[in-house]
Order: structure tokens, then sequence, then C-alpha cells
């Protein structure tokens, strides 16, 4: 790991924050790709850690994501920083796209636009499943990946499980069914 200065990791923050759209499963997939594979700032381990505790926090995981992530990085500035670079322009961006989406909204070209933005979006948040999930899909352990990742889809969108029983359910099956023992990472995230 290499030590991340903390101006430029707001300055990443505050560009996938208030540029990427789509919700937060974009923004978590862009810093995954900006914080462990180019720059090598935060182990896969510690990003997955991240992750999983963000997506059992109440309110708004992506914050959550946010704040846990450039702790992990910098510590306590750099999350509080992480946080708001991340929040106020994009609130501001939400309140004037509001304002603007009111005024356009009986314009043809205006409601293909927002299509294509939502198409877009959703492509966005299966290319974040798809880096979480081929993140673990390490020697002897595919099998378990692909039924946990697959059954935990199955739950959500097939049978409209709510979102805390299938991570109680595959917390469960996790632990009852370890990774093989080459997999199986150090006691601390790496």
């Amino acid at each position: 790991m290499s030590a991340a200065p903390l101006g430029e990791l707001l300055l990443i923050f505050l560009r996938i924050g208030n540029l990427t759209f789509g919700g937060g499963e974009p923004a978590m997939a862009a810093l995954q790709r900006e914080l462990v594979q180019r720059r090598d700032w935060l182990s896969p381990g510690r990003y997955g850690l991240a992750y999983a505790l963000a997506r059992i926090t109440p309110g708004t995981n992506v914050l959550a994501f946010c704040a846990a992530v450039a702790w992990y990085v910098r510590g306590w500035p750099a999350a509080l920083g992480a946080v708001l670079v991340s929040t106020i322009p994009s609130a501001l961006l939400a309140v004037a796209l509001t304002v603007l989406y009111e005024e356009v909204k009986g314009n043809r070209a205006a409601a293909g636009a927002i299509a294509g933005l939502l198409a877009a979006a959703v492509g966005m948040m299966g290319a974040a499943a798809w880096n979480l999930v081929r993140s673990r899909l390490g020697r002897g352990d595919r099998l378990r990946t692909a039924l946990l990742a697959g059954g935990s889809l199955a739950l959500l969108a097939g049978l409209s499980v709510p979102p805390i029983p299938v991570l109680a359910v595959a917390a469960a099956v996790g632990a009852l069914w370890p990774r093989p023992a080459l997999e199986r990472p150090s006691r601390e995230p790496a």
C-alpha cells in the first residue's frame, strides 16, 4: 500500500461523488478502481469489508462507505472530508436538477435523455456488482461465491425478500461454509 496525500484523496471523492450518476453502486465501483486498482491505497479486503459494513448501516450506504474507505486510507480527517465533498455539491446539484426537471418534464427529448440515463445507471450497477463478485472468484471458491451471489439475487429480485434477511442468510451460509484454506484471508483484511 502506498501513502495517499489527503488533498488528492479528497479530490477523488469530490470527482466521483459528484460526477458519478446512478446511485451508490457506480460510485463505489469507481472508488474501487481509483483506490484499489489504480493507486493501491486500499486493499481489496478492506474495500470489501467497508462495502459490507456500509450495506448493513442504516441511512445512505454510499456515505457510510465513503467514510469507511477514507478512514482506512487516511483516518478521521479523510473520513469527514470525504463525506462532505461527496455530499454538499451533489445535494446542490440534485436541487438544481429537480428544478430543471419540473421545467422540461413534458419535453420528448428530455424524457428520452432521462430514459438513457436510467439505462446507463443500471449498467453501472451491474458493473459494480460484477467487480465485487469477481474479486471473490479465487481458486476453490467459485461455487461458493456463485451460489451466494446467485442465491442473494434470487431472494431479492425473484422472491422480493427484503435486504436485511438476505444479508442474514448470506452471513449464516458464509459462516457455515468457510472459504477454502488457500483462499482464507488473514485476521486483518489485506
